[in-house]
């Protein structure tokens, strides 16, 4: 006769909520080795393991100094970060110096690890693309989540064969474009084309490539994605900001902005926002930033004024 098996107790990880009161407030306090819920405080459970290190740091140079773990896993660089660097510091791990053989011995190691790092063309091709993609983001001063973003872009389209006999530079500008438009950051081709010193056509016909045969989604640019850009730009207060969103919210539901590019609406609904709260800008510097001619920004203000019946004094 078998003998029935007991089921064994949850993990401390899958702990997921108080048995006494329910609640799914938990704190895990490493300092006196107990999980206790914060509701009730019933202490469910005694002498956890602290996963973290054994060592203890007081401040940011000690713990770099005590750390034994590398930087995280990335895609902006070929090899995602994960390769070993032999240093130039002729020393052992004990801080002695090297012999001179010693010396020559490491050195030709070194040469040798710079060689086999980037080892086959495709090596080649990520190391110089997304050393491009660094650059382009950072003339546009673009966050990281854009970087690592548009760095697996460019690594789909490795993998999918897509870059043979096309220009690295507009595949990597493009993926960028793609990256920020998926991130919603109103970024446009002209600026894309400034910072890549490459031209709006080619960047253009590069993107529209990558998304037809990658499949992939791309959102449609909203005017509400412009301003706060617009608002950065003309260094106006965040009064002016929320205004402006608001009016782009009253104008979507009575269907002003169906039919009208986004950078003239928000431009718009900027110049709005900017005299009702007295930080006035004029319709020029607006258009210079919104890279819209003043004609629309005009025709614009004057629809959203009649429509949403401002009261305003030019």
């Amino acid at each position: 006769m078998k003998r029935k098996r007991e089921n064994p107790p949850p993990s401390i990880l899958n702990i997921r909520q108080c048995p006494e009161c329910g609640s799914t407030r938990l704190m895990r306090d490493y300092d006196s080795a107990e999980i206790v819920c914060m509701e009730c405080g019933y202490v469910i459970e005694m002498g956890i393991a602290d996963r973290g290190p054994e060592w203890r740091a007081f401040d940011n140079e000690q713990k770099e100094k005590r750390a034994r773990t590398g930087a995280p896993v990335t895609y902006t660089i070929h090899d995602k970060g994960l390769s070993t660097m032999i240093d130039w510091h002729d020393r052992d791990v004990y801080g002695k110096k090297f012999s001179s053989g010693k010396k020559a011995q490491i050195y030709r190691l070194r040469r040798w690890q710079r060689r086999i790092r980037v080892s086959d063309a495709m090596e080649r091709n990520l190391a110089f693309a997304l050393s491009e993609i660094t650059k382009i983001a950072s003339n546009l001063s673009l966050p990281r989540n854009i970087l690592e973003t548009a760095s697996v872009i460019y690594r789909k389209a490795v993998k999918e064969r897509l870059i043979r006999g096309r220009s690295i530079q507009s595949i990597s500008a493009a993926s960028v474009y793609i990256a920020c438009r998926q991130c919603r950051l109103s970024r446009t081709l002209d600026e894309i084309a400034r910072a890549s010193n490459l031209s709006k056509r080619e960047i253009g016909r590069s993107y529209r490539f990558l998304v037809k045969e990658l499949g992939f989604f791309i959102p449609p640019v909203k005017a509400s994605h412009y301003i706060s850009k617009f608002s950065n730009q003309l260094t106006m207060q965040g009064r002016v900001e929320e205004i402006a969103n608001e009016i782009l919210l009253v104008a979507k539901r009575l269907r002003l902005t169906s039919g009208r590019g986004p950078t003239g609406i928000a431009a718009a609904a900027s110049y709005i926002a900017s005299v009702l709260v007295g930080e006035r800008r004029t319709q020029r510097e607006i258009a210079e930033i919104a890279k819209v001619t003043e004609v629309t920004i005009r025709n614009r203000y004057k629809e959203l004024v009649d429509r949403l019946l401002f009261v305003m004094s030019l």
